[in-house]
C-alpha cells in the first residue's frame, strides 16, 4: 500500500502530535490502528499494557475518553460496520501522516514536556462549544 501526503493545516497536526505525545497510548497502538481496526476491549484494562498499547491500564471509560478526544482532532475514527459503529478504531489518513513521520523519523515513543501537556489540556478542556464556533 502507497502513502499518500496529505497537505495539512500545520497548526492542526502540531496540535495532533501534542495529544498522541501527551496521551496514554504508545505508537504501537497507532501504528496497528493503520493497519487494521482494533476493538477497544484491545486496549483497556491489562490487555492495552501488555499488548504495548497503552503507557497503564485504562478503564474502558478513559480509553474511549482518550480516543474520543484523537478523533476530535481527526487522528483515529470509530470503524462502521453493515449495522452502524463499532467499538473499533482506525486511522484517518491524517493519523497516517503522523505514524509515517515518526517511523520515518526513528522517534522513539516520547512523551510530552509539561508546556505540551498544558496546551494539550487547554486545548481539549477549554474549548468552545461546536455551536459556538
Amino acid at each position: 500500500m502507497t502513502s499518500t501526503t496529505i497537505t495539512s493545516d500545520p497548526k492542526a497536526l502540531s496540535r495532533a502530535q501534542r495529544a498522541v505525545s501527551c496521551g496514554p497510548f504508545y505508537m504501537k497502538l497507532l501504528a496497528a490502528m493503520r493497519s487494521q481496526s482494533i476493538p477497544l476491549r484491545a486496549i483497556s484494562d491489562d490487555r492495552g499494557m501488555l499488548s504495548g498499547y497503552t503507557r497503564q491500564p485504562l478503564s474502558d471509560v478513559a480509553a474511549d475518553n482518550h480516543l474520543g478526544w484523537l478523533m476530535t482532532l481527526g487522528i483515529v475514527r470509530r470503524e462502521v460496520d453493515g449495522q452502524g459503529l463499532t467499538d473499533s478504531f482506525r486511522l484517518t489518513p491524517i493519523g497516517r501522516q503522523l505514524v509515517d513521520q515518526w517511523e520515518a523519523s526513528g522517534r522513539p515513543d516520547s512523551t510530552g514536556g509539561p508546556l505540551d501537556y498544558l496546551l494539550n489540556a487547554r486545548n481539549r478542556w477549554l474549548r468552545l462549544p461546536s455551536w459556538l464556533q
